[in-house]
């Protein structure tokens, strides 16, 4: 395995064991439940997280599809990816974001939501062990608040997207729990 591969594999590992302990800290009979009018539940956030997720993978894959048939080579690179990538600016809660339409949450219930997580998280992870070895840094797609990024940004946005909605749940918790 590519080593920028298995780094980005480890790190959407550890942020979704840190959103599985936020999620698990809220009690299952709240996790359906918002904090306050106009915000997610803990069941919205983990659908929205399926939802970006699904999306992210499909659009890539055909991105990284489009590319292998125009001679996408092999990465040369073997230096870490994380390094480049500005993670703290999509993990910092005190930028608000309204998330379109398109990634809105539709409802599901939090045990529902958690298992459409699970599979979003695998079709990311399928497609990064496909790609295994090319040079994904010459796929780009535009981020529409980060700008152009590339196939790497986007999985490293992946796991830095779930690191900040596990510090949203977090804060959930701190409200529903002192009700």
């Amino acid at each position: 395995m590519h080593p920028r591969t298995r780094e980005l594999l480890e790190y959407l590992d550890q942020q979704r064991a840190g959103l599985r302990t936020a999620f698990d800290a809220i009690p299952a009979a709240l996790r359906d439940r918002a904090p306050a009018e106009g915000r997610w539940s803990t069941a919205a956030i983990i659908e929205h997280l399926a939802i970006v997720e699904v999306r992210v993978s499909a659009r890539l894959s055909s991105l990284i599809a489009e590319a292998r048939a125009s001679g996408l080579g092999a990465e040369p690179s073997l230096e870490p990816v994380l390094p480049t990538i500005n993670v703290g600016q999509v993990v910092d809660r005190r930028t608000r974001f309204t998330a379109p339409d398109a990634i809105q949450p539709t409802g599901l219930g939090a045990d529902a939501a958690w298992t459409a997580l699970e599979e979003a998280g695998k079709g990311v992870r399928d497609l990064m062990n496909a790609s295994d070895g090319l040079a994904l840094g010459t796929v780009s797609m535009p981020h529409p608040v980060f700008g152009p990024s590339s196939a790497y940004h986007w999985f490293a946005f992946v796991g830095a997207h779930e690191a900040r909605h596990a510090a949203q749940i977090r804060e959930i918790a701190d409200v529903l729990t002192t009700d």
